[in-house]
């Protein structure tokens, strides 16, 4: 297996589960991970939300962990990168007004690199421009906003997730499984048991 260097992109607020849990299984798999925030470098923390379905009509947040960004923003040229995961929760809807965000996505975008997202993830996607004609999933508040940008919203199980071409999309968090093993077939990386 080729080892693929990743841009993690998450900030405060963004979902535990969504940062902690994918930044770890691509690392134990091997793949060299960069969790990067705008405006944090290489050492800062990020405060995370824990977002949880308890039966209310959306869910409910909770303050989360401290995460430890491993990489500077300002440092990451996405030319030198493979791929790109974006992590969901309460950060995408600040980060996507961040114009250096929005180019790092059309570059991953333009190249047709892998790019995986989850949740609220996909907001930074519709703000930067690259889910017109694609199929793709979200948290199901997302929906208006994939449409309007172009694309067709995918109304899938919590735990389903959807790929189309370079592009890997989940709604939550307990979609993990399947959203990291799409994202992994896109990466052209084989698990072998």
């Amino acid at each position: 297996m080729a080892k693929k260097k990743i841009v993690f992109l998450t900030g405060d607020y963004a979902e535990d589960y969504e940062t902690m849990v994918p930044f770890q299984m691509l690392q134990m798999i091997g793949h060299d991970v960069h969790a990067v925030c705008p405006d944090k470098a290489a050492g800062e923390k990020i405060i995370t939300a824990i977002h949880d379905f308890e039966g209310d009509q959306t869910y409910s947040e909770k303050r989360g962990h401290l995460f430890v960004l491993n990489a500077s923003f300002s440092d990451v040229d996405p030319a030198e990168y493979d791929a790109l995961v974006i992590a969901g929760g309460r950060a995408p809807e600040y980060l996507r007004l961040n114009k250096k965000v929005i180019d790092l996505v059309k570059h991953f975008a333009a190249a047709n690199k892998p790019i995986a997202a989850v949740c609220h993830g996909i907001q930074i996607l519709t703000a930067a421009d690259v889910v017109r004609g694609k199929k793709l999933t979200a948290y199901p508040a997302v929906e208006p906003e994939v449409t309007m940008a172009g694309g067709t919203y995918e109304a899938v199980n919590v735990y389903e997730a959807v790929t189309d071409g370079n592009l890997v999309t989940a709604p939550a968090w307990p979609a993990h499984p399947q959203w990291m093993a799409a994202f992994l077939q896109v990466l052209g990386t084989t698990v072998t048991l």
